[in-house]
């Protein structure tokens, strides 16, 4: 007896155990000190083969980079495929037997004449080991499911630090055109104000009132781009006084339209919010067919030996066998059956909102580029014009309110043009990012 109790404590002595360690909450913020990015560790062909040098200011490719790296909720989003991962580890490891040992010491005995009876019992519930192939298929399939919408949270921040980055400079851009707008008014009043009369007083007060509108609109666009920043800094984890040089133009290019007819056939197929979604229908459908099963009578086996207080010892085996009459696991079915189809429908209403969403954004794109054809035409004879009537102006064939009003038509045509086409760099990143533009390399 005694053998055996030290045979057993050996096994288990062997199997380890995990230890504890201590893992305080941080106490205050706290953000990179510095802006560092391992390219090799990138997943996008079109970032790991990017050069980071934040040295020279930040491009649209550089931010893209950042974001990847120090999103703050991918950071999470790459701890819950950890969890994901852990799980499926744990699907995989084989239940544990169990062992009991009972003695009954007996009392008031006379010395000699009884013995110490005692139960000794060693038995495995083979029942778990009927579901195990399902359980470790379910968490694979619940792992896949995590890596995938980790995949896809990464084209989300990827877009939407190419749509931040694109806000920004065009919000500067627009300043800048609102402060030679704003230069042209104060130039005009300032030569009104030196002419006396009573008309000229009336437009120079219709001219300070209109400095006053550009400098709101000056101060609105400056509040725009700044809140723009902060959204960016946020989005790549930075402390909010980080003052990011961006530099370079957003360029996105245009789709070509095959590809784009030829992914959205085939969305479900490299789309990784919908790939995610049949992994995690694949993994219902595995816990289905594992409630199915459970249906059936659970089996644990087990060894038995056995000695009374007279010193006879007995060797026998056990048997247990649920007895399916009353619930027979027919409750879990059904809720898992219900959750199934509940996958089933959220996996079409997905597929269906992709499919809408990149038509939607093609056509946008349609009526974007005919605007944007005609303001450039518009563009180029204002562009003229003023070039004319500068030229005018200098050699005094034409005076100052003409020529700031063909100035600053040629400059509210550029402000136009330049709102037009953040729009369609807005839809265009979009549409990258909903038929992935900027991929993550296939694993």
């Amino acid at each position: 007896m005694k053998n055996l109790l030290k045979a057993i404590l050996f096994a288990a002595s062997l199997s380890g155990c995990a230890s504890y360690r201590k893992l305080p909450l941080p106490t205050t913020p706290a953000f990179p000190q510095r802006l560092e990015v391992d390219a090799s560790s990138l997943h996008f062909p079109g970032l790991s083969s990017h050069r980071f040098d934040p040295s020279d200011g930040l491009d649209m490719t550089e931010v893209a980079m950042l974001a990847v790296s120090n999103n703050p909720a991918l950071k999470l989003a790459r701890d819950d495929a950890g969890i994901a991962g852990a799980q499926a580890f744990a699907a995989g490891l084989l239940p544990d037997p169990g062992f009991g040992y009972s003695p009954q010491i007996p009392q008031n005995a006379l010395p000699g004449e009884n013995f110490t009876a005692f139960d000794l019992g060693l038995n495995y519930d083979f029942g778990a080991l009927m579901t195990r192939s399902l359980r470790v298929a379910a968490a694979k399939a619940d792992r896949r499911k995590a890596d995938l919408s980790l995949l896809w949270q990464e084209w989300q921040v990827v877009g939407e630090s190419r749509l931040l980055f694109a806000r920004i400079r065009a919000r500067e851009k627009e300043t800048g055109i609102l402060k030679m707008r704003r230069e042209l008014l104060a130039q005009r009043q300032r030569r009104e104000e030196s002419v006396p009369g009573d008309l000229t007083s009336a437009v120079v007060t219709m001219d300070a009132n209109a400095l006053q509108a550009m400098d709101r609109q000056i101060e609105e666009s400056a509040r725009l781009a700044l809140k723009d920043r902060g959204a960016l800094d946020a989005l790549l984890g930075l402390s909010p006084e980080a003052r990011l040089d961006l530099v370079g133009e957003p360029e996105i290019p245009d789709p070509d339209g095959a590809e784009i007819a030829r992914r959205i056939v085939a969305l479900s197929r490299f789309r990784p919010d919908l790939r995610a979604l049949e992994a995690g229908y694949e993994a219902q459908d595995f816990r289905l067919r594992k409630a199915i099963l459970a249906q059936f009578p659970a089996i644990g086996v087990g060894l038995i030996r056995s000695g009374d207080n007279t010193g006879i010892h007995y060797n026998g085996f056990s048997l247990n066998l649920s007895l399916p009459i009353f619930n027979g696991n027919r409750g879990n079915v059904a809720i898992e059956q219900a959750t199934r189809k509940r996958l089933h429908d959220e996996y079409q209403a997905r597929l269906n909102a992709a499919s809408a969403e990149v038509r939607q954004i093609l056509a946008d794109r349609k009526l974007l580029d005919g605007e944007l054809s005609g303001l450039d035409a518009n563009l180029a004879r204002l562009s003229r014009l003023s070039s004319a009537a500068e030229e005018a102006y200098r050699e005094g064939n034409l005076d100052l309110a003409a020529y700031s009003a063909i100035r600053e038509a040629e400059l509210s045509g550029k402000s136009e043009r330049n709102a037009v086409r953040e729009s369609i760099l807005e839809e265009r990143i979009a549409l990258l990012t909903l038929v992935g533009g900027q991929n993550r390399e296939s694993k």
